[in-house]
């Protein structure tokens, strides 16, 4: 029987893949066989990544290109890239995303929210885009995008944040409609809290991180590494039949939602 989990010969396209969560997706679907093309903001992180990448599966399997999800031209720059180095792409990882403000809805400046539903929502729709032909003509392909379990619920000082990631989750069901019948699957991921810098002020406290962890059944907040296993399910033809969904890992913290 076929590996299902097998990527040999994939192209995949990551965003905010430096550290963290995007990090250890981008080395699960490397382990996996696939060529993986990571981008962040910061070239030198990026270098240190692909060669992180390269040491732990024994091959030159990551190509590290600097890009700012804000700027359309500069994600363009990166699928060009994708292109000239490894290849028709096959898996999109949108895991780049900002929360630059925090506090009240109501409060927020107009730069800041046009920046956090840019970012968060905006430059996924030009990734998909950009990306959508190269799986057409193969006849088929996966993306995913990082939402959160921000978007189910109101917060009063992240609530634009939740917003944008409830919107990206409606970005995830729309072009899961339109692009199905091409055979390309579209999913949203949506963690928890998890242990990374993006959200070091939510957890960095002991008393604040022991209080969270009671209320969340395995008793942990996640880590980085929880996320291998679900990019490498979704860009694989184990998720084959499935597409359109929003995918929570909490550790059951939304269980009840």
């Amino acid at each position: 029987m076929a590996d299902l989990f097998d990527l040999t010969g994939k192209v995949a396209v990551l965003t905010g893949a430096s550290k963290g969560m995007g990090l250890h997706m981008a080395t699960a679907l490397a382990r996996k066989g696939a060529m993986v093309v990571i981008s962040a903001r910061k070239q030198d992180q990026l270098d240190a990544a692909a060669a992180q990448i390269n040491a732990d599966t024994g091959a030159a399997r990551a190509i590290p290109v600097a890009c700012n999800i804000g700027y359309k031209e500069q994600l363009q720059a990166l699928v060009d890239t994708a292109h000239a180095r490894a290849g028709p792409i096959d898996i999109v990882v949108g895991n780049a995303g900002v929360n630059p403000y925090y506090g009240p809805t109501s409060g927020i400046p107009d730069d800041a929210y046009e920046k956090t539903m840019s970012a968060n929502v905006q430059s996924n729709l030009w990734l998909a885009r950009m990306t959508a032909p190269d799986m057409v003509q193969a006849g088929g392909g996966s993306m995913m995008f990082t939402s959160s379990i921000g978007a189910f619920k109101p917060s009063e000082m992240l609530g634009t944040y939740g917003m944008s990631k409830l919107a990206l989750i409606g970005l995830v069901r729309n072009l899961a409609a339109e692009f199905g019948p091409d055979g390309i699957r579209v999913n949203a991921i949506c963690p928890g809290l998890v242990k990374t810098d993006f959200a070091r002020e939510l957890w960095d406290k002991p008393e604040v991180e022991e209080r969270i962890r009671k209320d969340i059944p395995l008793r942990r907040l996640g880590e980085p590494e929880d996320f291998e296993g679900i990019a490498v399910f979704l860009a694989s033809d184990a998720s084959r039949y499935m597409t359109g969904q929003a995918l929570t890992v909490c550790g059951g913290s939304n269980m009840w939602t």
